[in-house]
C-alpha cells in the first residue's frame, strides 16, 4: 500500500510539472507567419486595421529574390497561437473569452467547450464583418441553386438586394437533413454550425442592429459561394463542341487532330504536382454516340450568357511550394503557400485564433462559415489551390411535345428513359430594383440533370442545355472537411482521409514536422462508356453518370522522391485530364516559375523562389527563349527590330521582373514594353497560318482560351498567366526546330510547317511592334516602357482607394515550419 501511495503521489507530481510544459508546447511551430491584405478590418469608413497588412504585403514585392531572414518579420505577421497582452476583451457568454489583438485586430477566442469556440467565431465575425456577411448572405443562394446566368459574387458586389423564394429556402434546407444522415460526424457538424449561428445572432441582438437572425440555411448558402467561385470546373462542353464543328467544316478529316492539339486535355509535357500517374479521362477520340456536336452559332443568347457568367465567376489563382525534409537544411519540411482570393475590401477572408473543446486552430475563415478554411493547427498546417477539376457537365435534352406537334426551341418537355417528361419550374426569388434596372423575378426550368440555361441545335434539331454539378444540393457536406481540419488531424493520413470527403474541387496541401502531402479533391463523376467528356452528353438516360471517382484514385502524394510539391492551379498528376473548361494544361505552366529550389533549403530560400515568381513574366522566362531561337536563324529586317529583340534578351538575363522599383509608374525594363507590344502578334503569327480567322482576336479559339493573361490584361486583379497560348507557341516552335517534343501536335502551325516562313512572320511581328513603339514612345528603344500604374492591384468593389504593386502571389499567404508533434 505504501508503494502504491508513493507511486500515485509521484505520478501526480509529474503530471503537475508536465501540465505547464505541455501547455507551453501547444504550439509546435518553429516559424509561423502569415499576411492578409489589405487588413483584418472591413470597417466603413476604414480604421487602423483596414490597410495595415497592405503595407506588409507591398513591402515584400520589390525585394524579388533578395529577401533576407530579417525581412520576414517586417513583411509578415506572427501566426503563432497566443493571447495578446492588452487589447479589448469581451466575454459574450460564460466560458468564452475573446481578446482582440491590438496590433493587427485578430480575435483570439478561448472557449470551455467546442460549441463555445464556434459561438465565439460567430460572435467575432458578426462584430468584425457583419456588413460583409449581410452583403453575401442572400446573393449566395444563387451559388447553391445554380440559377443560370447569375453569379453570386457579382450580385453581392453590386449590392443589389435579393429576396429568396420559399422554393429556394426549401431546396437549401434539405442539405441539413443530408448532413444529419451521416451519423455522429454529421451531427457534430450541425452542432458546430448551430453554435456559430447562435454567436452571430447573440452579437446582433447586443448591437441592436436589426439584422434578421441567421440560420443554418444561411451558412449553407455561403458555403455554396465558396464552391462556385473557387471549387468547380467544367460546364463548357457546348462551346467546345461548336468549335469542333467549325473545325470539321473547314478541315474535314484533320479537324479532330487540331481540336485535340488545342484542347490539351492530357498534354504529357504539362507540369504536374506529382510524378505518379492517376488516370482520369476528360477527352476521348473515336466514336462517342453519347456525345453530340452542336451546330455552330446555334447557342441561344441565354445559354451563351450563362456560360460567360459561369466562367467569369471562377477564380483560379493560388499556389503552394512545399519542401520535404530530405531537401530541408533544418531537417523539417517547409511550406510557403496560400489561396489567391482576389483583392477585395473587405477581403473575402478574415483571421481568427481559436482554442478550446479540442479545437486549436488559427487561420482564415470566410465570414458566414464557422470553420478555419486555410491555416494551422498545433503541429500541422494546410492550404489549397483551386483545382478546376471536372465536376460540371452539360447534358443536351432531346425536346419533345406530348401532343405530337413538331418540337421547337420553346418546347418544355424532354425525353428521358423513353418518356416525354415536363420540365420543372424553379422560382428562385426576386432581385430588387436598381436605378437602372426594374425588379426582376428569377425563374428557370429544370430537368433531371439540373437547371436549363437555354437551347442549341444538333443537325438542325433543337435540344435544351442542362447543367449538372456534382455538388449541387450537397454544399453542407463540405463541413466534414472543415470539422476535421480544425480538430481531428494528427498525421498526413488523417489529412488525406479528410480531403477525400470534400466535394469541391481543390488541391489540398499539408505540412507537419515530418511530412508534406497533397490530395486533389472533388466529387468527380465517372462518365458512361460511349461519351467524350469534353463534349455535351446526350440526356436521354443511357449516358448518365456511373458514380464518382473513389478517393484512392484521386491524385495524391506524400514526401515525393523529388522532395518538392508545387502547384499553381495546374495539372495535379500525369494522366489526370483537364476539365472541359480548362484548355491551359499545356507544355508551359506558371508553376514552372516556382522551380530553382536548392538541394538544401531554409524557409527564406523557399520564400525567395515564390517572391521572385510573383513579379516574373511567364512569357519572357518560358516562351521567349524558343521564339528567340527561331529568330536567331535568320537576319533581322532592320536594326531597330534587332535592338528590340536584344532588349528582351537582356531583360530575361536580369530575371524578367515586371517591377516598378522607383515607383515612377513605369516598368523598369524596356524589354517588358517590347514583349507587351509584340506578344499578341507573335502568338497569332504562330497559329493563323493554319487556323485563319478562328485564331483572330475575339475569334472562337480566343474565347475558349484567351491568348494572354499578363498583368496588362487583368485589370488590377493581381492574378496572371493562368490562361494563355504560351504552350501552343512553345510546343509548335520546338517542333519546327526539330527539338525534342513529347506528345507532338498533329501538325505544325507556324508558317504552315515551313520554318523559313515561320521565322519571317515572327520577325514581321517584331518589326511592326517596334515601329508601333517608336511611333508612340520615341525612336530610342532603350527609353520604351510599359505602364506599371495600370497593373497596380486595386481592391474591389472600389470602397478602398489604396493600391499595391502588381504581385502574382496568394492573398492569404502562409510561411510554415514545425519542429515537433503532439
Amino acid at each position: 500500500m505504501k508503494r502504491i501511495v508513493v507511486a500515485a503521489m509521484t505520478a501526480a507530481c509529474c503530471l503537475a510539472m508536465a501540465g505547464p510544459a505541455a501547455a507551453a508546447r501547444l504550439d509546435f511551430g518553429k516559424q509561423m507567419w502569415n499576411v492578409l491584405p489589405p487588413g483584418q478590418s472591413g470597417a466603413v469608413p476604414t480604421d487602423r486595421h483596414s490597410t495595415d497588412q497592405l503595407r506588409l504585403y507591398d513591402a515584400l514585392t520589390p525585394l524579388f529574390d533578395q529577401v533576407t531572414a530579417r525581412d520576414i518579420p517586417r513583411t509578415y505577421k506572427s501566426a503563432r497561437f497566443f493571447a495578446p497582452k492588452g487589447g479589448p476583451v469581451v466575454h459574450p457568454k460564460r466560458g468564452l473569452t475573446i481578446r482582440t489583438d491590438r496590433r493587427w485586430g485578430v480575435p483570439h477566442i478561448t472557449g470551455r467547450t467546442r460549441s463555445d469556440v464556434y459561438f465565439g467565431i460567430g460572435w467575432a465575425t458578426a462584430r468584425d464583418r457583419g456588413l460583409f456577411m449581410e452583403t453575401i448572405r442572400y446573393p449566395s443562394r444563387f451559388a447553391v441553386i445554380d440559377a443560370p446566368g447569375y453569379s453570386a459574387l457579382s450580385i453581392a458586389s453590386s449590392l443589389r438586394g435579393f429576396t429568396p423564394s420559399q422554393q429556394t429556402e426549401r431546396f437549401i434546407r434539405r442539405e441539413k437533413e443530408l448532413v444529419v444522415r451521416r451519423g455522429a460526424r454529421g451531427r457534430r457538424v450541425v452542432r458546430d454550425v448551430e453554435a456559430f449561428v447562435a454567436g452571430i445572432n447573440a452579437f446582433n441582438r447586443k448591437a441592436k442592429n436589426g439584422v434578421k437572425p441567421w440560420t443554418y440555411t444561411d451558412v449553407t448558402a455561403v458555403t455554396g459561394l465558396l464552391g462556385q467561385v473557387f471549387g468547380s470546373g467544367g460546364g463548357n462542353e457546348v462551346r467546345n463542341s461548336m468549335f469542333l464543328a467549325e473545325l470539321r467544316n473547314r478541315f474535314g478529316a484533320d479537324a479532330d487532330g487540331i481540336w485535340r492539339d488545342l484542347r490539351s486535355a492530357d498534354d504529357p509535357e504539362t507540369p504536374t504536382t506529382t510524378s505518379k500517374r492517376f488516370p482520369y479521362v476528360t477527352e476521348r477520340g473515336g466514336s462517342a454516340p453519347g456525345s453530340l456536336v452542336v451546330d455552330p452559332g446555334s447557342l441561344s443568347p441565354s445559354a451563351a450568357r450563362a456560360a460567360d457568367v459561369l466562367e467569369a465567376s471562377r477564380r483560379r489563382a493560388s499556389n503552394a511550394l512545399l519542401i520535404a525534409r530530405k531537401r530541408s537544411a533544418t531537417g523539417h519540411p517547409l511550406a510557403v503557400m496560400g489561396p489567391q482570393l482576389g483583392y477585395f475590401y473587405p477581403e473575402l477572408f478574415m483571421e481568427v485564433d481559436a482554442h478550446g473543446g479540442g479545437i486549436d486552430v488559427r487561420g482564415g475563415v470566410l465570414p458566414g462559415i464557422p470553420y478555419v478554411l486555410i491555416g494551422r493547427g498545433p503541429d500541422y498546417a494546410w492550404s489549397a489551390t483551386s483545382a478546376n477539376n471536372d465536376n460540371v457537365d452539360q447534358f443536351l435534352e432531346e425536346l419533345c411535345n406530348q401532343d405530337g406537334t413538331p418540337t421547337t426551341r420553346s418546347s418544355t418537355h424532354y425525353m428521358y428513359m423513353g418518356t416525354c417528361r415536363p420540365m420543372k419550374t424553379f422560382f428562385a426569388g426576386t432581385l430588387a430594383a436598381t436605378s437602372t434596372e426594374p425588379e426582376k423575378a428569377v425563374t428557370f426550368k429544370e430537368t433531371v440533370h439540373g437547371p436549363v440555361s437555354g437551347t442549341v441545335t444538333v443537325g438542325g434539331k433543337p435540344y435544351a442545355v442542362s447543367n449538372m454539378r456534382s455538388t449541387r444540393g450537397r454544399e453542407s457536406i463540405g463541413g466534414f472537411i472543415g470539422s476535421a481540419l480544425n480538430s481531428s488531424i494528427h498525421s498526413q493520413k488523417d489529412f488525406r482521409r479528410a480531403a477525400g470527403t470534400f466535394g469541391f474541387t481543390f488541391n489540398l496541401f499539408y505540412v507537419d514536422h515530418r511530412d508534406i502531402a497533397f490530395f486533389s479533391a472533388g466529387q468527380l463523376p465517372i462518365r458512361a462508356p460511349g461519351t467524350n467528356p469534353s463534349l455535351p452528353t446526350l440526356g436521354t438516360g443511357q449516358y448518365d453518370w456511373r458514380g464518382f471517382l473513389a478517393p484512392k484514385d484521386h491524385p495524391q502524394d506524400v514526401n515525393p522522391k523529388s522532395g518538392i510539391l508545387r502547384n499553381w492551379n495546374g495539372s495535379p498528376a500525369a494522366g489526370f485530364g483537364a476539365s472541359d473548361s480548362n484548355w491551359s494544361n499545356q507544355s508551359v505552366d506558371r508553376s514552372d516559375l516556382l522551380g530553382g529550389s536548392k538541394r538544401r533549403n531554409r524557409l527564406i530560400d523557399v520564400l525567395r523562389v515564390v517572391n521572385r515568381a510573383s513579379t516574373q513574366d511567364l512569357r519572357a522566362v518560358e516562351v521567349w527563349p524558343i521564339i528567340n531561337r527561331v529568330l536567331a536563324g535568320g537576319p533581322a529586317p532592320d536594326a531597330r527590330s534587332q535592338q528590340a529583340v536584344d532588349l528582351v534578351n537582356a531583360w530575361i538575363g536580369k530575371g524578367a521582373s515586371r517591377l516598378d522599383r522607383d515607383l515612377d509608374g513605369k516598368i523598369d525594363d524596356a524589354g517588358a514594353a517590347v514583349l507587351d507590344q509584340s506578344w499578341d502578334v507573335l502568338a497569332q503569327a504562330v497559329l493563323t497560318p493554319v487556323l485563319g480567322d478562328l485564331a483572330a482576336p475575339g475569334g472562337t479559339l480566343d474565347r475558349l482560351e484567351t491568348r494572354d493573361q499578363s498583368p496588362r490584361t487583368t485589370d488590377g486583379s493581381g492574378s496572371a498567366y493562368d490562361d494563355g497560348w504560351y504552350g501552343y507557341v512553345d510546343k509548335d516552335l520546338r517542333s519546327l526546330l526539330g527539338e525534342p517534343v513529347r506528345g507532338p501536335y498533329s501538325r505544325r502551325y507556324c508558317g504552315n510547317g515551313d520554318l523559313t516562313a515561320c521565322r519571317t512572320s515572327l520577325w514581321a511581328a517584331i518589326q511592326s511592334s517596334a515601329d508601333a513603339l517608336a511611333a508612340s514612345q520615341g525612336t530610342d528603344p532603350a527609353a520604351w516602357r510599359s505602364d506599371a500604374t495600370a497593373e497596380r492591384i486595386r481592391f474591389a468593389p472600389g470602397v478602398l482607394t489604396d493600391t499595391m504593386r502588381w504581385a502574382n502571389r496568394p492573398t492569404f499567404h502562409l510561411l510554415m515550419e514545425f519542429d515537433g508533434h503532439r
